[in-house]
């Protein structure tokens, strides 16, 4: 059997790859191995907010509506790559040259048509919404009933899970370098996936919105 993850004692977002591993060089990288508790207090701090599923989607879809990607409907038009995305047979064959292998600076590969760079690709992002395996059905199909759609801790346990029946997911968006074609195409705006809070990982990172005053 191929292992290809594992978990790693003192990995952080100061310590990447674990002890002895820096951020040194990577300022313009995206920051990693964040729970919830850790972006929520960020934000926080910063006088900001983390984005809903709905308008994490919407600001992907860079006024692309119905497009199968934030670019479009091809993958890579010309040949040209529009993500940081594995390239190659996950987890086995991985064709991108090792300094490229994991995250990549923001800004590495064109911005959607918000100007926001690496909306999808690179890293998974936070949103504020708990997770549910399917959205209630409104009277609007275009529109949420309400923003967040799902903000019951309780209704978003995943009993399927080890260990984790008790545990609050909330949705995450944006799939990260670790997404294939052959394995998991979530880099797609619409594609989303639940995740425990509780957890943190190096391609899971975060971005945060600015609200107007009331």
């Amino acid at each position: 059997m191929l292992h290809w993850w594992r978990y790693v004692p003192g990995a952080d977002w100061a310590h990447p790859e674990g002890p002895g591993s820096t951020v040194a060089g990577r300022g313009d990288h995206p920051v990693v191995h964040v729970c919830w508790e850790d972006v929520a207090a960020f934000a926080a701090w910063a006088g900001k907010d983390l984005p809903t599923e709905a308008e994490w989607e919407r600001a992907a879809r860079g006024g692309l509506e119905g497009a199968r990607y934030a670019w479009g409907d091809e993958f890579a038009p010309d040949g040209r790559l529009m993500a940081n995305t594995w390239i190659g047979e996950f987890p086995w064959q991985n064709l991108k040259p090792p300094e490229i292998r994991r995250t990549t600076p923001v800004g590495a590969f064109p911005a959607n048509g918000f100007g926001l760079s690496d909306i999808t690709g690179n890293v998974w992002e936070w949103t504020r919404d708990f997770y549910r395996a399917r959205h209630e059905p409104s009277a609007h199909p275009c529109c949420a009933v309400t923003n967040p759609r799902v903000d019951d801790a309780a209704a978003s346990f995943g009993a399927d899970e080890p260990g984790g029946a008790h545990v609050p997911r909330r949705v995450v968006k944006g799939g990260s370098h670790l997404c294939a074609p052959n394995y998991c195409e979530r880099y797609r705006p619409a594609a989303r996936q639940a995740q425990q809070v509780e957890s943190a990982m190096s391609h899971l990172g975060f971005r945060c919105v600015i609200r107007p005053r009331r």
